[in-house]
């Protein structure tokens, strides 16, 4: 490996899955990469017993999904760096090449998200970030991305300042998405490129409930002009009481996320221009679905 790699590989974890996290970081040293580094961040918890050969760092506290990913972001120099879940593995050596023969060719390609799979290789459908799933083995233009297996150059992140840290968890994909697309970036989906990941539910807990509605309030108000809010923020208001219907204690935590996405501020606002919204719509996914 060269002093300054050209790729890292970042895995955040909070030390509850030790196996997990030693298949997850031992499959990313296995990388045939020539330039590449594994840096491990501990959310709340002081990385031990990890395999030679990974750089580490202990936080104190538990920052989030985002503002985790924004501070190990900040601790590494390299060109391209990718998030890999503590519960994910890469079961391809070749995985950092081939994306990275993706990056070379494509000099605008700020995101490359891959297709998430279960060990058998299943895809699993609700991590296509593709505008219409249809078969999730035709890559295409992403409109979000899984955020925790992902890869990003560098250039692009910084210009959009990485993740919304205060999202804390859920739809920050769609962020760092269309601020990157406002900014001349593209964004793609690459079906050859496999990492596993345990096929879990969604999650349904009231906290998610809350936070899943309060983003999707903050992430229109950050970022779409003023008259595409209400029917952002309208869609998705009847699709997810929708999917809730008959579980009153799940509409309630979703509406009372729904009202503090409305009541407090979601950071910076810069909304897209007419032309990006455009973009998107000839893309496939106007934004407002």
């Amino acid at each position: 490996m060269s002093h300054t790699p050209r790729v890292s590989i970042i895995v955040l974890s909070m030390g509850d899955r030790p196996e997990e996290l030693d298949k997850c970081l031992r499959s990313a040293l296995a990388q045939t990469y020539g330039s590449f580094e594994v840096f491990c961040v501990g959310m709340g918890w002081q990385p031990e017993g990890l395999p030679d050969g990974v750089r580490c760092e202990g936080l104190e506290e538990n920052l989030g999904s985002p503002g985790g990913r924004n501070y190990a972001a900040g601790r590494v120099s390299s060109e391209v760096f990718m998030f890999l879940d503590d519960d994910a593995w890469l079961p391809d050596p070749e995985f950092l090449s081939k994306a990275m023969v993706i990056f070379d060719r494509w000099p605008r390609l700020g995101l490359l998200a891959p297709r998430l799979s279960d060990e058998s290789g299943v895809t699993l459908r609700r991590w296509v970030p593709r505008a219409h799933v249809g078969d999730p083995m035709d890559s295409g233009p992403a409109f979000t991305c899984p955020e925790g297996v992902s890869l990003y150059r560098r250039q692009a992140w910084e210009e959009v300042g990485g993740f919304p840290g205060n999202f804390f968890h859920g739809h920050e994909g769609v962020d760092v998405c269309w601020r990157m697309r406002d900014r001349g970036w593209d964004a793609w989906y690459e079906a050859s490129l496999t990492v596993h990941h345990p096929a879990l539910p969604p999650g349904r807990h009231a906290y998610y409930l809350r936070l899943n509605a309060r983003n999707r309030v903050w992430v229109a108000r950050r970022n779409l002009p003023a008259p595409l809010i209400p029917v952002y923020v309208g869609i998705w208001t009847a699709i997810s009481l929708a999917r809730n219907s008959g579980d009153w204690e799940s509409v309630k935590s979703w509406v009372s996320g729904w009202n503090e996405g409305w009541r407090t501020s979601p950071g910076l606002r810069e909304p897209m221009r007419w032309k990006t919204v455009a973009k998107l719509a000839r893309l496939g996914q106007p934004p407002i679905i």
